[in-house]
């Protein structure tokens, strides 16, 4: 992956050592507040590309690989899933700002990175200033609301969740074609035109590592099993995200049916949102009005 393009010229490059092992980083330059940013399914931390700049005039962005995901350490899995359920992953993402030097910071997690940032949330609200999250509903809703209509757009929860080796034994026959495939079905135009090619390179590249679909697969082993179990014990104990939150989804994205503002507010004490015009990947299908709505949000 060494000849892959470099979208962040400028940015220094990090490998971390954590309780999972070496955790990859970009971060920019600038004395502004630090601002994690935490990537999806199946992406690396290169889908922030297109908001970095504007993001990047008023924050320092930390945007690190999720364990198993682009160059950052693809451990074996333990129980539960660990280190692939949230909690776990949550926990790296804190020992890594520690180790950039940040006790507090603001947040973004898109998809898989959004469940990541709100159990961070939850888990330990004294490292949160403001949390933003794009195009997800808690795990907890999104199993619990799965009807007909909800399955048939997220069918790869069901599948990548199941026993090990069946998923990964299919995706690993064509990974490429897999991938290309399910990111076009989650656009609004249902193609791959608004990513860049640089940026496909990368994600192809990575998704292209057995070990990592592995890990990727044990994420949503972890989301089926563990992840919603902490999220159902929250639920029930009423427990509420303190810092304030912003929930963005696509007009034409995957929890848009679902009233994703009505559902954030039952699980935040102070909430805000809207919907962009884009389908999953707002980052990339409409990255002005992302960074516009983030920026807006995140100003003191």
């Amino acid at each position: 992956m060494t000849d892959l393009a470099d979208l962040f010229p400028g940015y220094e490059s990090h490998w971390i050592d954590t309780q999972v092992g070496r955790i990859f980083a970009r971060s920019s330059d600038g004395d502004g507040p630090p601002l994690l940013l935490l990537h999806g399914y199946a992406q690396t931390n290169v889908m922030w590309h297109k908001v970095a700049p504007a993001l990047a005039e008023k924050f320092c962005l930390i945007l690190p690989d999720l364990p198993g995901y682009g160059w950052s350490v693809a451990p074996r899995s333990g129980k539960g899933h660990a280190p692939y359920d949230k909690r776990s992953m949550a926990k790296v993402m804190v020992e890594l700002m520690e180790k950039l030097g940040y006790a507090r910071f603001y947040l973004v997690g898109h998809d898989r990175g959004g469940r990541v940032s709100y159990r961070l949330a939850l888990d330990h609200p004294g490292r949160l200033i403001k949390l933003a999250v794009l195009d997800i509903i808690p795990t907890y809703e999104m199993w619990n609301r799965m009807d007909h209509s909800l399955a048939m757009k997220v069918w790869h929860w069901q599948f990548l969740a199941q026993k090990y080796p069946m998923p990964e034994m299919l995706i690993e026959k064509a990974p490429v074609d897999y991938l290309d495939y399910k990111m076009a079905s989650w656009t609004k135009a249902k193609d791959l035109s608004a990513f860049d090619p640089r940026a496909l390179a990368h994600y192809r590249a990575f998704f292209s590592d057995p070990l990592r679909i592995h890990a990727t697969c044990e994420d949503y082993r972890a989301g089926e099993t563990t992840d919603l179990g902490h999220d159902e014990f929250d639920h029930a104990a009423r427990n509420k995200i303190s810092a304030p939150l912003l929930a963005l989804w696509g007009a034409a994205g995957i929890p848009s049916q679902n009233s994703p503002l009505a559902i954030w507010k039952d699980w935040a004490k102070d909430t805000t949102g809207k919907a962009i015009d884009s389908g999953h990947f707002l980052a990339e299908e409409n990255p002005d009005a992302t960074a516009r709505a983030l920026l807006e949000f995140f100003r003191p």
